[in-house]
């Protein structure tokens, strides 16, 4: 495939590609460019066109054009489903749900912005008239992760469209393609060329370009805290909106008030979508010694029943990890752990390349890295013996991340208690901490990031306010001089 600059399908300005592949076979299945830094000059000049096409079409026109958009993704939905399952190596219902999610992200910010409103405030003396405006950002640059790359395109540049920003999409290097389609549906439902981009290559060369051009006026990134502190850092000298939503070390805590069956259940709901690679899935297992070897036992024995491997197979549930290095890197984590003094009961090999079995780690103490800043991106359950709320409280704050958290415990006020205590963006009671709607404020605290998505505030963070003021508009209160 090719990027899309200004409407037009274009190769590399210097030829050079790079390739894309797919993890469950382990083969090639496209290349695409990498930019260079006259195709991104090309795409930010287009796009300073388009912030003025599409910041001055009416919202009533832009929310038709997102609503036909959502219409073309859900008719293409096949297509995009079996090319996202080919570049990711997830199941294929998973990929449906993908898809899913972009036609109600981009349906639900269509409607919503015809609800945004300008305002008028009162003037003391009531001689003036103050109007305050919502107006586009400008330039918004998506950086688009390979985990969900059709989810988390949908949850950035919905919102910035429908606000009426232009954008440039980046998409993940391992997963460009399901994105550039998707770029293609936007313009076939009638955004303007100019004013949505889509370009590809190597994050660090391409994602920092844009983010330092005084051209962006915001970034929006989900990926790896490093890349975003290096995205930051970037826009920092042209004082850029950034958006960040990065990585996490996700606690559930299980108290033994509850059944660990059930216990059991949630944790692996919560930890093998998408093969483990989620970012607020849940990473750490803290279980009260009085229950811990009873959810190891319930654990094993609905994790040894996972079945893994083509992920197109229905009765498959879980795929593949994204790339080898990735698969080799849990695997190092693994056996790290492990010399570190845990024991794995379960798993802990990866197989076929890119495969990684379901692993259980006991004896996992809270002095390890995997139980602070050790994010494991595979399906690693790491188990952490707790005595009281409070030991649970300090073992699920020690790390530098603070995204999400799961509570499971048979006393609600003690979890709300807790709930309240955790460091994080958010707290699932009665689950793991994967769990996400459209609704609500999605993000981190800590190093999981700054900024929220979700219909609940994400569309104000792409507007800027502007105040003009009707000065001496009332020449005088007495309407009848």
């Amino acid at each position: 495939m090719k990027m899309t600059i200004n409407g037009e399908k274009v190769d590399s300005s210097d030829q050079k590609t790079m390739e894309v592949w797919d993890p469950a076979a382990h083969a090639v299945i496209d290349t695409v460019p990498c930019a260079s830094t006259e195709d991104l000059d090309r795409a930010l000049q287009a796009a300073q066109m388009g912030k003025e096409i599409w910041g001055d079409t009416p919202v009533q026109k832009r929310t038709e054009i997102l609503c036909r958009a959502a219409e073309l993704i859900e008719k293409e939905k096949k297509e995009l489903a079996t090319l996202l399952v080919r570049e990711t190596g997830k199941i294929y219902p998973q990929a449906e749900e993908e898809i899913d999610n972009a036609v109600a992200l981009f349906s639900g910010y269509a409607q919503k912005v015809r609800h945004i409103y300008d305002s008028v405030l009162p003037d003391a003396e009531a001689k003036s008239i103050i109007m305050v405006k919502r107006e586009p950002v400008g330039v918004v640059a998506c950086i688009v992760p390979y985990n969900f790359p059709i989810d988390l395109y949908s949850h950035k540049v919905a919102p910035a469209l429908a606000a009426g920003n232009a954008v440039i999409v980046k998409p993940a290097s391992d997963t460009p393609l399901a994105d550039i389609y998707l770029t293609d549906l936007l313009i076939r439902a009638g955004v303007p060329a100019p004013a949505i981009q889509v370009v590809t290559g190597k994050g660090s060369v391409v994602g920092n370009y844009l983010a330092e051009s005084p051209l962006v006026n915001a970034v929006s990134l989900t990926g790896s805290t490093q890349a975003g502190i290096s995205v930051r850092e970037a826009s920092a000298k042209n004082l850029s909106r950034v958006y960040l939503e990065l990585g996490g070390n996700d606690a559930m805590i299980i108290f033994d008030d509850v059944d660990p069956k059930e216990a059991a259940k949630e944790a692996v709901n919560g930890r093998i979508l998408n093969a483990g690679q989620a970012c607020c899935s849940a990473k750490r297992f803290l279980v009260q010694k009085g229950i811990k070897d009873a959810f190891i036992r319930e654990l094993s024995a609905i994790l040894s029943g996972i079945k893994i491997g083509d992920p197109f197979d229905p009765d498959t549930q879980m795929g593949a990890l994204i790339n080898e290095t990735a698969a080799v890197e849990v695997e190092r984590a693994v056996r790290e752990t492990v010399a570190a003094g845990a024991v794995c009961v379960l798993g802990g090999k990866r197989f076929n390349r890119n495969y990684f079995e379901p692993t259980i780690l006991d004896q996992v103490t809270r002095e390890m890295d995997i139980a602070r800043n050790q994010e494991v991106f595979g399906p690693v359950f790491p188990v952490i013996a707790f005595d009281t709320a409070e030991e649970a409280i300090e073992i699920a704050n020690q790390s530098h991340y603070g995204l999400s958290g799961g509570i499971m415990c048979g006393d609600l006020e003690k979890a709300y208690y807790i709930a309240g205590k955790l460091d994080t963006g958010g707290v699932i009671l009665n689950g793991s901490g994967l769990y996400r709607t459209f609704d609500m404020p999605f993000g981190g605290h800590k190093l999981s990031g700054m900024g929220n998505e979700g219909f609940y505030n994400t569309l104000d963070e792409m507007f800027k306010v502007k105040s003009i003021v009707f000065k001496n508009f009332c020449k005088s209160n007495d309407v009848n001089s």
